[in-house]
C-alpha cells in the first residue's frame, strides 16, 4: 500500500473493520433491543430488577475489555483476541436462543440467561478493544486528522449495524418470538467472524504492509525493547488488589451498592492509576495519559444519561409514546433504531467537518468536543422533559423521542468516535490495547449507572411509593428527565472549562 494512496483517501483495512465491526453490533444492538422486553414480557421480571440486570450486563460488557485488552498488548496480539471475543459472543447469543424457548418460570431459563451473559461479557471484551485499536493502527504516525475522521466513519459502521439490528431482532422479538431476535443477534456475530478471517490478511495491514495484530503490542515501543522496565511489579500488582478489594469493600458493604456494581466502580477507580504509576513512562506520557483518565469521568456521565435508550427511555416508547404511523403500530424497540440512523446520516458530515476545520487550523480539541457533546446530551433531554405530560394515560407524540434521539446523535458524534479517536492517538503503543480496556470501563460505569438511574423511573402501573433521589421525589417524567438536564449540563459546563488545560497536557497532540 504506497504512501500516495493513503494520501489521497483511507486505506481498504478500514472497510474491513467496518464490515466486521457493523455485524459484531448487530449482534450486540440486536440483542439489547428486546433484552429488557424479554425479560419483563417473557421472564416476568419487574422494571427495577429488570433495568438493574440490564446496567449490569452492558456495565460489564465495557468492564471485560480490560482483560481482552491486557492480554491483546502482552500474549495474544489483536487478531487472536477478536476470534475468541467472536465465538464467545456467538454462543452466548445461540444459548439466549435456547433460553427464550423455555417456558416462562422454568429453572433451567434462568441459568441460561445468566450463562449466555456471562458468554457475551467476556466476549465482548476480547472482541471490543482490539478492533477499535486496529483502526489507529492503519495509519502512519503523526496522521492524527485523519485518525478522527477514520474513527468516525467507523463509527458509522457500528451505528450501520446499530441501525438494522431492531428492525431485524425487533420485529422477530416482539412480532414472532424472542428467541428468534436472539437467534437472529447469533448469526449476526457469525457473519462478522466470516468476514474478518477471509480478508484480515490482505487488507488489514499497517501503512507500510506489515500485517497488524499478530503480535503483541508490547513488541512496538522503543521504550520498552531498550530498557525492559514496562510491566507492573509484584509489589505494584499487590498494591492494586488491596486498593481494588478495599474500593469495592466501602462500595458494597458501606454504600450499600450491589455486588456487580461494586466491581466495576471499585475496578474503575483504581484501575487507571496502575497504568500511570508504570515505570516506563515519561513525562509526557504521563501527562497524556492523565487526560484520558480526566476525560473519563465525565464520559461516565454522558453514558450514564445515554444509555437510558436501552432502558427506560424503551419504557418512555413502550407505554408513553403514540407509536401509530399512517396506521401502522411501530413496536417500541424500534425507537432505539432512531440513534443509529441519525449517526449513519451525519457521520460523514462530521467526518469532512473535522477534516476541513484541521486544515484551516480551526479544529477544536478533543476535550472541547468531548464537552460540546455532553451539552447536547442534555439539550435532549430537555426537549423531551418539556414533552411529557403529567397523565399517564396520555401518550405524547412521537417526534418528541425522534427529536431526542437526534439531539442525542450529535452530542455522540461530538464525544464518542473523538473519544477512541484520543485513547488510540495519546496512549503510548505498549498500552494502547489496555488503554482502550480502560476507557471502556468509563463507559462501564455509565452503563451500570444508566440501569440505577432507569430504576427510579416513574412507572405509571406501579402501587408503590414514588422514588427518591437525592432528596428530590420522582413523581412526574418531567422530574425524571431534569434530573439528567442538570448531570450532563454541569459536566458540559466543567469540561469546557478544563478544555484548556487539557490541551497543554496533550503536548501538541490535536
Amino acid at each position: 500500500m504506497s504512501d500516495q494512496v493513503i494520501k489521497k483517501g483511507h486505506p481498504k483495512g478500514l472497510y474491513v473493520l467496518f464490515a466486521t465491526e457493523f455485524w459484531e453490533r448487530f449482534s450486540y444492538y440486536g440483542m439489547r433491543a428486546i433484552f429488557v422486553l424479554f425479560m419483563t414480557d417473557k421472564l416476568l421480571f419487574d422494571k427495577a430488577y429488570a433495568s438493574n440486570i440490564y446496567g449490569s450486563y452492558t456495565g460489564l460488557v465495557y468492564l471485560t475489555p480490560l482483560i481482552g485488552g491486557y492480554v491483546a498488548d502482552r500474549y495474544w496480539g489483536n487478531r487472536k483476541s477478536i476470534f475468541v471475543g467472536g465465538i464467545l459472543m456467538a454462543a452466548g447469543q445461540f444459548l439466549l436462543f435456547s433460553c427464550a424457548s423455555l417456558a416462562s418460570g422454568s429453572a433451567m431459563a434462568t441459568t441460561l440467561l445468566w450463562t449466555g451473559l456471562g458468554f457475551l461479557i467476556f466476549g465482548n471484551g476480547f472482541f471490543k478493544p482490539n478492533i477499535s485499536t486496529m483502526v489507529g493502527q492503519l495509519y502512519p504516525e503523526g496522521d492524527n486528522s485523519k485518525k478522527d475522521s477514520a474513527y468516525t466513519i467507523f463509527y458509522m459502521g457500528i451505528n450501520a449495524g446499530a441501525f438494522l439490528a431492531p428492525l431485524v431482532c425487533g420485529y422477530l422479538g416482539e412480532n414472532v418470538d424472542f428467541k428468534w431476535g436472539f437467534f437472529s443477534a447469533g448469526v449476526g456475530m457469525l457473519i462478522s467472524l466470516v468476514i474478518f478471517y477471509f480478508t484480515k490478511d490482505k487488507y488489514v495491514v499497517s501503512a507500510t504492509g506489515v500485517p497488524l495484530g499478530v503480535e503483541p503490542n508490547k513488541l512496538k515501543d522503543v521504550a520498552v525493547s531498550e530498557t525492559g522496565k514496562s510491566g507492573f511489579s509484584a509489589t505494584q500488582i499487590i498494591t492494586l488488589l488491596c486498593c481494588i478489594a478495599g474500593a469495592f469493600s466501602l462500595i458494597h458493604f458501606v454504600l450499600k451498592v450491589d455486588f456487580w456494581g461494586s466491581a466495576i466502580y471499585g475496578m474503575t477507580l483504581c484501575l487507571p492509576f496502575a497504568i500511570l504509576t508504570d515505570r516506563s513512562l515519561t513525562k509526557i506520557e504521563k501527562d497524556r495519559l492523565w487526560v484520558v483518565v480526566i476525560i473519563m469521568l465525565f464520559v461516565i456521565f454522558f453514558w450514564m444519561c445515554f444509555e437510558q435508550a436501552g432502558a427506560s427511555l424503551t419504557f418512555f416508547a413502550d407505554e408513553q409514546t403514540n407509536r401509530t404511523v399512517f396506521g401502522w403500530q411501530m413496536p417500541a424497540s424500534y425507537f432505539q433504531s432512531f440513534n443509529a440512523g441519525f449517526i449513519v446520516i451525519l457521520a460523514p458530515v462530521f467526518a469532512m467537518l473535522w477534516g476541513k476545520l484541521a486544515k484551516k487550523g480551526f479544529e477544536p480539541p478533543a476535550p472541547m468536543k468531548q464537552a460540546m457533546g455532553l451539552g447536547f446530551l442534555a439539550l435532549g433531554f430537555l426537549f423531551i422533559g418539556f414533552g411529557t405530560t403529567g397523565d399517564p394515560l396520555v401518550k405524547v407524540s412521537i417526534l418528541w423521542l425522534t427529536g431526542l434521539y437526534f439531539l442525542h446523535t450529535v452530542g455522540e458524534l461530538f464525544l464518542s468516535p473523538i473519544g477512541l479517536s484520543m485513547v488510540n492517538k495519546l496512549a503510548p503503543g505498549r498500552f494502547t490495547s489496555l488503554m482502550m480496556g480502560i476507557w471502556f470501563m468509563a463507559i462501564a460505569t455509565g452503563n451500570k449507572l444508566a440501569g440505577t438511574m432507569s430504576s427510579l423511573y416513574p412507572d405509571p402501573k406501579s402501587t408503590a411509593p414514588h422514588p427518591v433521589f437525592l432528596g428530590i421525589t420522582i413523581d412526574n417524567l418531567h422530574t425524571y428527565f431534569m434530573i439528567f438536564v442538570g448531570f450532563s449540563g454541569v459536566a458540559a459546563v466543567i469540561l469546557f472549562i478544563l478544555s484548556f488545560k487539557l490541551r497543554k497536557m496533550m503536548h501538541g497532540i490535536k
